[in-house]
């Protein structure tokens, strides 16, 4: 097959709508960050996250065979950098959600998806969801065997019932717009503490709101000020028995298969914040002399960093892109792309925010500037959805100590 990177009609039109909307809609939705809380800040990107909803960009997250409009991750990709450039913290609220319903889309039974997935295809309102995974105290060893405390949330069946109790962090608009919860929260538990990790963790979807759930505080975050992360409580937490998403004890097979697909997106979020860097510093070169008499862009030195910084942006956009047509195709190495994708865009976008901030100079510590929101955003890129230094580069590198792996299978074998 041959090797194109050429955008279909359609997502041609798609990156083109996308970008006008993130331009018209999301970009003044940028002032709530400069509210004083976390939760005030939240609440006022709740008109701008609706008017996503209407427009049917929440559809567009999920697939066609679920109802949705999605064509796959690709297209994902490319809506995600069009308004992760303009607005992290409402693009995050989004993709967040999409999150919180993966394991009912990977896991879910046709009942369960029917049910569940209702809110979300509709055009109105603002619908959230919540992949509760990470717990106070780390979860980065969700998988380890006793005396290691692995998943410390607890799900115990109660005749028809599963009732949970534990806590959780880090989950993206997990307690809603008002505490109570958001529509459907995707909860990793001990479903059975007698047996091993690998077939003691579930996942169970719990619909809200929902009685039990305890507001504990919204994490001020350095970044994505606009998007809220809470730390939470379930006591007694009621979900049915139905609401079981895949097989018992397999839920962190089926947690691992949610975060693998949201890797690559984040290697994309990593291209927009370079993006949004790269925009601003070429303008800032083409347009200022500095006291002198030419255009700073004229000097080698600025030239060779942006260059560089546009190398960079095209390699992460092209292998986050080929790691979401794997995935899409579900061919072999799309766990290892996916990985490399998240891992590279991620640490890039730290470094060439930094690199530009230097060709800008000291006016880039302005706040007039975008490059102090846009490196605040970045930091969190390397650490969410699994941390580099744990999970992520723990997951490549168990790869490479397979007997049977093959370093040519990611580029069509050997």
């Amino acid at each position: 097959m041959a090797i194109d990177f050429t955008l279909s009609p359609a997502q041609r039109a798609l990156q083109l709508q996308s970008r006008k909307f993130a331009a018209e809609v999301l970009a003044d939705a940028g002032k709530a960050e400069l509210l004083a809380t976390p939760e005030e800040r939240f609440l006022a990107t709740k008109p701008t996250y609706e008017a996503m909803v209407a427009a049917g960009y929440l559809r567009k997250c999920i697939p066609a065979p679920a109802g949705g409009d999605n064509a796959g991750l690709v297209d994902m990709a490319i809506l995600a950098e069009e308004f992760y450039v303009v607005n992290p913290s409402v693009t995050l609220t989004m993709l967040g959600t999409v999150l919180g319903l993966l394991p009912i889309l990977l896991g879910g039974k046709p009942e369960q998806c029917t049910r569940l997935l209702a809110p979300f295809l509709k055009t109105s309102g603002a619908p959230l969801a919540g992949f509760c995974s990470s717990e106070p105290g780390g979860s980065a060893n969700a998988a380890a065997p006793p005396p290691g405390e692995g998943v410390r949330t607890t799900a115990k069946r109660e005749l028809g019932n599963w009732i949970i109790n534990g806590r959780k962090k880090w989950v993206s608009s997990a307690t809603g717009w008002d505490r109570n919860g958001a529509e459907v929260l995707c909860v990793v538990c001990r479903t059975n503490p007698a047996a091993p990790p690998e077939q003691g963790v579930s996942i169970i979807a719990v619909e809200g709101p929902a009685p039990g759930i305890v507001f504990e505080r919204a994490i001020d975050t350095i970044g994505h000020r606009a998007h809220l992360v809470p730390e939470f409580g379930l006591r007694a937490v009621t979900a049915p028995h139905g609401n079981l998403l895949g097989q018992e004890g397999g839920g962190l097979m089926l947690a691992a298969a949610a975060l693998t697909g949201t890797a690559a997106l984040v290697g994309i979020f990593g291209v927009a914040l370079m993006r949004a860097a790269f925009d601003f510093a070429l303008h800032f070169a083409r347009t200022e002399k500095r006291g002198g008499v030419q255009a700073i862009i004229e000097h080698q030195a600025v030239g060779y960093a942006l260059a560089d910084a546009k190398t960079t942006i095209e390699a992460a956009r092209y292998l986050s892109w080929r790691a979401c047509h794997a995935l899409d195709t579900q061919s072999p190495g799309a766990d290892e792309l996916a990985v490399q994708a998240k891992i590279f865009g991620s640490e890039a976008a730290v470094r060439v925010i930094t690199d530009l901030m230097r060709v800008v100079g000291i006016d880039s510590y302005d706040h007039a500037a975008p490059f102090g929101r846009l490196l605040q955003d970045a930091l969190a890129l390397p650490i969410f959805d699994g941390g580099n230094m744990g999970v992520r580069r723990r997951q490549l590198h168990a790869m490479l100590m397979r007997p049977d792996y093959d370093p040519l299978t990611v580029c069509g074998g050997a």
